[in-house]
């Protein structure tokens, strides 16, 4: 009887897995990811989100559905959510006297109106070491001197942060990052699979995961867009897999692809409707990162 119960229980497994995911349809939920200290005594209040749909894409404006107080509404927020988890997005810088205040993150999706409420706890405090291990390069409870000493990679933006383009004109963008090399590159595939399956650097990679590799890479991704952005080549997807570990079946394993010689990560960028954008360069190292923004101006 007992193996009848267990065997009935392991058919219903992934039923009730798939019953947990969604491609479309469901909110988006702000995220208060912790603060970080600056050096002149400011703190950095980190944000980010969890897209409940596994596949769609919202844009929300900023405005009533999409605001921060107190103060403007408009304190540097994505507008555009991509799927699934996405982490230490943006900053909210306030004084050092903040004290016991917050900042709230409000974010109505599908006709619900969810929170994040930004404090300085200590329990949400953040350094390096935390980025790192939330983000999969090590291990819980995991350190070395130096994954101690990495530092982040590099970004800057040749030529203006600043763009005007037409509709359907093609923009490229080509952003120059420079890294230390740690920590040193990782695969998310076992190491029997390297031994027989050859370069995994050769597999397009398609997601970031939680227990992610590491090695550097660069990616262009929409952070705020009226309409439709076309990204060419494909650009590695910047949010992570939670469904499962990388090594699971679940995973498509892979390597960070090998950085230009000269640095340099180029992509093209074209436009369906007038309005005003905004892409992200985002670098990372598998453990720490860069970002940097562009505001394109689309005119018809």
């Amino acid at each position: 009887m007992l193996r009848t119960i267990a065997a009935i229980l392991l058919l219903g497994l992934p039923a009730a897995q798939a019953q947990l995911t969604y491609s479309r349809g469901q909110t988006v939920s702000p995220a208060y990811e912790g603060w970080e200290r600056n050096a002149d005594g400011s703190v950095n209040l980190i944000f980010g989100y969890m897209n409940a749909n596994w596949e769609e894409d919202l844009e929300v404006p900023v405005g009533p559905d999409n605001n921060i107080s107190p103060g403007p509404a408009d304190q540097g927020q994505p507008t555009h959510f991509f799927p699934r988890r996405n982490r230490f997005i943006f900053r909210v810088r306030v004084p050092k006297d903040f004290g016991e205040k917050e900042v709230v993150w409000s974010l109505t999706t599908k006709g619900k109106t969810l929170k994040a409420y930004g404090t300085l706890k200590q329990d949400y405090f953040v350094d390096n070491m935390i980025f790192t291990s939330e983000i999969g390069a090590i291990g819980a409870g995991v350190s070395s001197p130096a994954i101690r000493a990495n530092k982040p990679p590099e970004l800057r933006t040749e030529g203006d942060n600043a763009r005007t383009v037409k509709v359907g004109q093609p923009l490229t963008l080509t952003a120059v990052v420079t890294d230390d090399g740690v920590p040193k590159p990782r695969s998310t595939g076992d190491p029997d699979d390297r031994k027989t399956k050859g370069d995994l650097r050769l597999i397009p990679p398609r997601y970031i995961f939680m227990d992610s590799a590491t090695g550097l890479w660069t990616s262009l991704y929409v952070y705020r867009a009226p309409g439709a952005v076309r990204i060419q080549p494909d650009q590695i997807k910047t949010w992570e897999d939670t469904r499962a570990g990388a090594n699971s079946q679940w995973a498509p394993r892979w390597a960070a692809p090998p950085a230009p010689a000269d640095g340099k990560w180029t992509a093209t960028a074209t436009f369906d409707e007038p309005g005003t954008y905004i892409l992200r360069w985002h670098a990372s190292d598998g453990a720490l990162w860069d970002d940097e923004d562009i505001t394109v101006v689309v005119t018809p």
